[in-house]
């Protein structure tokens, strides 16, 4: 297992970040990587993101240094959302079967979590997200038509698509992870636009479903001083409280979002108005 830590930027001194500064504190370039579990560690809200990509042999999810524990659950929760083929989790000794766009989440106090693939050509994807826990819920197996489903958006301004809440109070409760993903719908490419931010949380999100030689441009600062990034396929983004998170890329795509922070209300929005973005 490898676990990169990412420290806290004032945004005052992302105003002045270049680009390959901005990449190297934002942008995480390698989520999955075959065979091993890659991780990294955000000082904003102590997120844990990552990837495991078992092959023949089953990863186990120990508890680095960074985490300061003597288990990774001691004080934490969990959800895995498989991007890749069919995998399983095992939490404890039970099993739980993972399709493409099933959802796990594990709660504080899990023992001997394992991940595996069905089959080591066609390997599963387990997409990451921990935050710190305070008490205890129980392990749910989320598939996707257990999500809550919503449909925003419209073809004519090019932001048409499918969001599908997984850990979300009205589906699944936790201490403070929310999570799930969304499917930009074909013909569209907008993401979250009209913008927003929400300063009692941070978010990360995970562009996948992307062709090689596809990109997003994704948007993020202060509403006067907005930047961008360029995200290939399964590479994802730490994105501060301070900052705007939207998106549009070249094609479709869909991208997994993950909050945690003061409050898991969803409606808790700063709106920008387009005309006010710099």
């Amino acid at each position: 297992m490898k676990i990169e830590v990412r420290h806290a930027s004032h945004p005052e001194a992302v105003r002045a970040f270049d680009t390959e500064t901005l990449r190297r504190h934002f942008l995480v370039e390698t989520v999955f990587s075959q065979g091993e579990i890659r991780l990294t560690y955000s000082h904003y809200d102590r997120m844990v993101i990552g990837g495991a990509t078992p092959l023949g042999a089953a990863l186990a999810l120990g508890a680095p240094k960074e985490i300061g524990q003597e288990t990774f659950f001691s004080e934490r929760e969990l959800g895995a959302l498989n991007v890749g083929g069919e995998g399983r989790v095992i939490v404890g000794g039970k099993a739980y079967d993972l399709a493409k766009y099933d959802c796990l989440y594990i709660g504080k106090g899990a023992k001997d979590v394992t991940f595996e693939s069905a089959d080591a050509a066609n390997p599963a994807k387990f997409y990451l997200v921990s935050t710190p826990a305070h008490e205890t819920h129980p392990t749910v197996l989320l598939t996707r038509d257990k999500a809550r489903h919503l449909t925003p958006g419209e073809a004519a301004t090019a932001n048409k698509r499918s969001i599908y809440q997984f850990i979300h109070p009205e589906v699944c409760q936790s201490c403070q992870l929310t999570m799930g993903f969304t499917m930009i719908e074909q013909g569209s490419v907008w993401n979250t636009m009209p913008s927003h931010t929400h300063d009692r949380r941070m978010e990360a999100y995970l562009y996948f479903d992307l062709e090689k030689e596809q990109r997003v441009f994704h948007f993020m600062g202060e509403p006067q001083q907005t930047r961008h990034m360029l995200v290939a396929n399964e590479q994802a983004i730490i994105s501060p409280p301070w900052s705007i998170h939207s998106g549009a890329g070249t094609k479709n795509y869909s991208f997994i979002w993950a909050m945690a922070g003061d409050n898991k209300s969803f409606t808790d929005m700063d709106h920008i108005a387009i005309a006010d973005l710099r």
